[in-house]
């Protein structure tokens, strides 16, 4: 099977994005592994699949698989890829479209300036939404990694994350605490592990160790959960501009109950097709 793919990049996250709605696609998991390898393959964070929802009222279906050929439930900087793929390729002619997720329908918004603005909905909260072990929810929880306490907020952006605050993104042990974060037996689909360094109530820096893909040059959910911790910590203000090693991104949330807004550039690397 001959497949045609685009190669595209939100802050250095990349993405194989298929149109699942113009052609017939079907993908193992083991396939997934093959197109996933920078060596052997196209090479990507995310595999993002673009299909037509069955929902009345939703425009588009999107499914995140990570390179490994496992599948997620939410992906940030892939929804704002998604929303560039749908128009740059005539899917739609609207700026502003309806996409289900496996958590939820989310409303990616095309920019005058290019940018991509996407509802990423409803922060959650309780232990068995996120999934994470413990009694009732709290803003901080103890998480004891390496004989260490670190103290976490467990957050759910349409997939887990477990964020903490540290003094310098540049040495805080991501490589030697990610996988034990994301690994750690208190989550039992595993989490994404966001450290997060205060600049101001309008700034922050953040590397996030991203489940079964390690630490990527960006995270739009990652983001998105770090500001939620840090106004919920009464660290941040409602807009907060997050530097990522990828590239900068704007996220806003209003408070309990209000959906997170985050704002960042999709660009095209390139098109192909590739034999399967």
């Amino acid at each position: 099977m001959k497949l045609k793919f685009s190669k595209m990049h939100g802050l250095g996250n990349d993405f194989m994005v298929i149109d699942g709605v113009r052609q017939t696609v079907s993908l193992s998991a083991d396939v997934i592994g093959q197109l996933g390898h920078r060596n052997f393959g196209i090479g990507f964070d995310q595999l993002l699949l673009v299909e037509k929802s069955n929902t009345p009222g939703i425009d588009f279906r999107y499914r995140i698989f990570n390179c490994d050929g496992s599948e997620v439930e939410q992906c940030g900087n892939g929804s704002r890829c998604f929303a560039r793929f749908v128009f740059d390729q005539g899917l739609s002619d609207r700026s502003e479209i309806a996409v289900e997720t496996a958590k939820g329908v989310i409303y990616p918004k095309l920019e005058a300036d290019g940018n991509v603005t996407v509802n990423m909905g409803v922060p959650r909260f309780a232990p068995d939404e996120i999934p994470f072990q413990a009694p009732s929810e709290a803003i901080i929880d103890p998480l004891i990694v390496d004989g260490q306490v670190y103290d976490i907020s467990v957050v759910s952006m349409g997939n887990p994350h477990a964020v903490q605050v540290v003094r310098s993104v540049v040495t805080a042990p991501v490589a030697e605490h990610g996988p034990l974060i994301e690994n750690h037996p208190r989550f039992p689909q595993k989490v994404n592990a966001g450290f997060m360094e205060i600049v101001s109530r309008d700034e922050i820096r953040l590397r996030v160790f991203e489940r079964a893909a390690g630490e990527t040059l960006a995270c739009g959910t990652g983001a998105c959960a770090a500001v939620v911790a840090g106004i919920r910590r009464g660290l941040l203000n409602p807009s907060v501009l997050v530097h990522t090693r990828g590239g900068d991104l704007r996220i806003s949330w209003a408070g309990a109950g209000q959906a997170v807004m985050m704002t960042g550039p999709a660009v095209t690397v390139f098109e192909g097709s590739i034999e399967i």
